[in-house]
């Protein structure tokens, strides 16, 4: 047992890329999602870097590093429009490592029961190696969606229990009456592989989201909280978690960074500093979107107005390790490793990096990994998991 009493088991690598189709990125303004014009993506470039990101994400199941896939909509920074699509290869060409879907964004999906059809039949393609990821989406997407921000959270929670209620209902169809979904007659085959169902992932960036989810047994994904804002996200799930009667785990707590390694320093920050430019680009969307009324309860909006509304909120959110706000449009390697948001340099630079951030987060059992981004070339970022794997990875057994 750790200090904290959460119960230690090892710690999971993930590795995780938004499969950016960067191409058209010189061509775009301030905005790089919702309203941008599907010409800039050609076809045939796009068929190469889709190939290119498979082979990546195969090779850990050499390398001993789980994968990781998400989706956005209308968006030059992540052309993974559907992360069951990719999990379904992976399934089959993979082997040994978890999947896992970090996510679906099911308050923004029509159809549920498709979602519970999608896992259940990667499960068991994948002979059982799925975890299965729900997510309430991002504000830029209720616009494509065509969805109301203001019950985007009940249409989740519902979503989520008719899709668990779906796959773990095995003696015919029941009838499903709920508030946002109406269905006569549900009967989902295949039945998942894993029983009751693959373990349930959402990722979470308050100390009230990790509440929620922690009284549900839910694992939390924490993705650029940094140094400052972790302590506090992870400390509300251990707490509710004890309330609840759950013994607070180390394997529902993980934490996203962006990892560049090399053998020399700047190596590995040169390889860092072009994964960052998925942070860099990830939140550079038109205002409009940036908070439709409603998605933000009222007590939030009314402080994130007096800050001077969401797009000022979005610029601050990373902090460094004192505090002070860095812009992530332009945020250095330097800065990134300070705000902890970043793990990079020789492997024993990386190493040091996340014992520390371990040690002043309290622990967590899954180290989402991001290894590819930005413009960084597929033998930079084959050679970055590669040098992770053999001289970071074993190391990791430690912190259990």
């Amino acid at each position: 047992m750790t200090a904290n009493g959460m119960q230690a088991k090892g710690m999971k690598v993930w590795h995780f890329s938004e499969m950016a189709y960067h191409p058209a990125w010189e061509h775009l303004g301030d905005s790089y999602r919702v309203t941008i014009p599907s010409r800039l993506f050609d076809p045939k470039i796009g068929a190469d870097l889709y190939h290119r990101y498979l082979d990546e994400w195969a090779l850990c199941d050499e390398l001993g590093i789980n994968i990781m896939t998400n989706e956005h909509h209308a968006t030059a920074t992540c052309a993974d429009s559907v992360c069951t699509i990719p999990m379904a290869i992976l399934a089959r060409e993979t082997k040994k490592v978890r999947l896992l879907a970090l996510g679906m964004p099911i308050g923004n999906r029509n159809d549920p029961i498709r979602v519970a059809e999608e896992y259940s039949m990667i499960d068991v393609i994948s002979r059982g190696r799925l975890d299965m990821g729900f997510v309430k989406g991002v504000p830029f997407e209720i616009s494509p969606a065509n969805t109301n921000p203001a019950d985007l959270t009940e249409r989740f929670w519902e979503a989520h229990d008719l899709i668990l209620k779906a796959m773990t209902s095995h003696d015919g169809p029941f009838n499903w009456e709920g508030t946002h979904f109406q269905y006569r007659s549900v009967n989902v085959w295949p039945r998942p592989y894993q029983q009751p169902h693959p373990p349930v992932w959402t990722p979470v960036g308050s100390a009230g989201s990790a509440s929620e989810a922690a009284a549900r047994g839910i694992t939390i994904g924490v993705l650029n909280t940094g140094w400052a804002r972790t302590p506090a996200i992870f400390e509300a799930y251990r707490s509710k978690a004890r309330d609840v009667g759950r013994e607070p785990r180390l394997d529902k707590l993980a934490y996203m960074a962006l990892i560049g390694v090399g053998r020399t320093r700047e190596e590995g920050w040169r390889r860092a500093d072009q994964i960052l430019d998925y942070s860099r680009t990830s939140g550079n969307v038109a205002p409009q979107f940036a908070s439709p009324p409603g998605y933000v309860p009222a007590a939030g909006a009314a402080q994130m107005l007096k800050g001077g509304g969401a797009m000022a909120a979005r610029a601050t959110r990373v902090q460094t390790k004192d505090g002070h706000p860095i812009n992530p449009r332009t945020m250095t390697v330097e800065q990134a490793i300070d705000a902890g948001l970043s793990f990079a340099g020789t492997p024993d630079d990386v190493w040091d990096q996340l014992k520390a951030f371990y040690d002043h987060v309290g622990g967590f059992g899954h180290l989402l990994m991001m290894g590819q981004g930005g413009h960084i070339s597929h033998e930079d970022t084959v050679d970055n998991l590669t040098m992770f794997s053999k001289e970071v990875l074993p190391r990791l057994a430690e912190l259990g």
